[in-house]
């Protein structure tokens, strides 16, 4: 299965595609980041957002998407901006009819380094040796998409059968 990962944000919104089944071999596709620049009001920067992820979804062709959970932080501003990201994320997917799956922080971390606490580094080590790459992808939000794609690889078949069986019914005028 292709799985994109999205770690939302309104400046740096990480992607990565992981190709991978459970107890296969994942391989890293792409990763990277959609930036927006801060001097730009928050519409455009969702704009900015939405036409970077849909190139991402027309190269790639994922068959399911994992969004970060959004939780609440002390910074309004910032929780808000990582919702809006997300919600953008998750409408461009939906638009496709492709199923969506949220996972918290916490349960990604515990997933892939078996540790629902890791700092960056550890989940960004771990994402480089389960992927077998030279080096942690940068930036950390990149490597954070793409541990939210392995996440979903390993936990989400059951909550993944649900969402497509949700997303067949849904009535095609909301598909793309």
């Amino acid at each position: 299965m292709r799985v994109l990962g999205v770690d939302p944000g309104l400046t740096r919104c990480g992607v990565g595609v992981v190709d991978g089944a459970p107890g296969r071999p994942l391989r890293m596709v792409a990763c990277g980041v959609v930036r927006t620049p801060a001097e730009l009001d928050v519409a455009h920067r969702l704009l900015q957002i939405e036409e970077g992820l849909e190139l991402w979804f027309d190269r790639h062709q994922p068959e399911l998407v994992a969004v970060e959970r959004v939780f609440a932080q002390h910074n309004v501003r910032t929780v808000m901006g990582t919702a809006q990201a997300s919600a953008v994320a998750m409408l461009c997917a939906t638009r496709r009819g492709i199923p969506v799956t949220l996972h918290t922080p916490s349960e990604v971390k515990a997933a892939i380094s078996g540790n629902g606490r890791a700092d960056k580094a550890q989940v960004g080590a771990m994402v480089t040796r389960l992927l077998r790459l030279d080096a942690p992808p940068k930036p950390a939000d990149a490597a954070d998409a793409l541990a939210l794609a392995i996440c979903h690889i390993w936990r989400g078949a059951a909550t993944d059968r649900i969402a497509a069986a949700v997303a067949a019914a849904r009535p095609k005028e909301y598909r793309r």
